[in-house]
């Protein structure tokens, strides 16, 4: 297909962001870059950990993603007391016909927001994560498929907090993006302020469906990427594993290990979701740029020598998306 005819097809069918976007400001006031990654990651159909101290609407903003599209949504408080079963469903005793059946979970659902994350053992965590990778849940000798679209959204405490279990490398990796979310502007606060005070029922009105989102997936994936940067996607992973060989030799020390090959495929798919949302058929560098410190913050691990300097690995990664050459 050729671009412009791409291009074109891309502007039509992505027209319902937009009104999607609208129905979502209604009730989320600023947090515009936490909306957007949402949407990368639900058109990139990867999974979103969220981080950031209460009280900044991340339930709100994914409670109202999952009303703005007609799908269904559940919130999964995690505590230290929780089970697998909790979760996923359990099989119950019928003494009337003498059988068991299934008690399906929370997880049954297009939405989770498995809230507080790092407060769960984890035997609860491994039960999400395993949901999340293979899109199934087995319980008994019975597997089900979960229903698409799936996502994960996970909200994290900042990991100083006591009784927490932090998550394990491995499983982060899991995660097609990490947020950080910071405090409103002074001006957005007033605005969240009359808003409550005057407690105002904000409808949100449902203006796509599951399937459409399905459609827009398969439309995300033929968005066209050139080779020029593929490969400035690939230095950027590999400047993150061999900083030496990219001019940045005193980031070596710095970094325990670099980025996964998990990292060069979700950068490609932040990058192609990044385009459908700004309504183009092709991947520009900045849809790279834009999408780079969530796929890599929680990626790239940090030496002590860092630490001791103060170094996270968003400044490691500011640092080489300043050296790599834009294509």
């Amino acid at each position: 297909m050729e671009i412009t005819e791409l291009n074109e097809r891309i502007k039509e069918e992505s027209a319902f962001v937009d009104l999607l976007l609208n129905e979502i400001n209604k009730v989320i006031v600023g947090q515009k870059a936490m909306v957007e990654r949402l949407l990368v990651g639900l058109l990139g159909n990867g999974h979103v950990l969220l981080e950031g101290v209460p009280g900044l609407a991340k339930t709100l903003a994914i409670n109202t993603l999952a009303s703005a599209m007609k799908a269904k949504f559940q919130r999964i408080q995690f505590t230290p007391d929780l089970l697998p079963a909790d979760l996923i469903g359990t099989m119950i005793y019928n003494q009337k016909d003498g059988n068991f059946f299934i008690r399906k979970g929370p997880i049954f659902s297009n939405f989770i927001l498995a809230d507080e994350i790092n407060r769960a053992p984890a035997k609860v965590q491994s039960a999400l994560l395993e949901a999340m990778q293979e899109r199934q849940i087995t319980i008994g000798d019975e597997t089900f498929k979960l229903e698409e679209p799936f996502l994960v959204l996970a909200t994290q405490n900042p990991i100083e907090q006591e009784g927490t279990y932090p998550l394990p490398e491995a499983q982060v990796d899991r995660f097609m993006l990490k947020i950080k979310i910071t405090y409103p502007s002074r001006e957005e606060e007033m605005k969240i302020m009359r808003q409550n005070v005057l407690n105002t029922e904000l409808k949100v009105n449902p203006v796509i469906t599951p399937a459409d989102i399905l459609k827009a997936r398969k439309l995300v994936q033929d968005i066209y990427i050139d080779e020029k940067i593929e490969k400035y996607i690939l230095d950027i992973v590999f400047a993150t594993r061999t900083p030496g060989l990219f001019g940045l030799s005193k980031l070596t020390d710095m970094i325990s290990y670099g980025a996964s090959p998990r990292a060069t495929i979700n950068l490609a798919l932040g990058a192609k979701a990044m385009a459908f949302i700004k309504r183009r058929g092709y991947v520009i560098p900045e849809d790279v740029r834009a999408i780079c410190p969530d796929v890599l913050r929680h990626r790239v691990a940090v030496t002590y020598e860092a630490e001791a300097e103060e170094l996270t690995s968003e400044n490691i990664v500011q640092e080489i998306l300043n050296k790599i050459e834009v294509p």
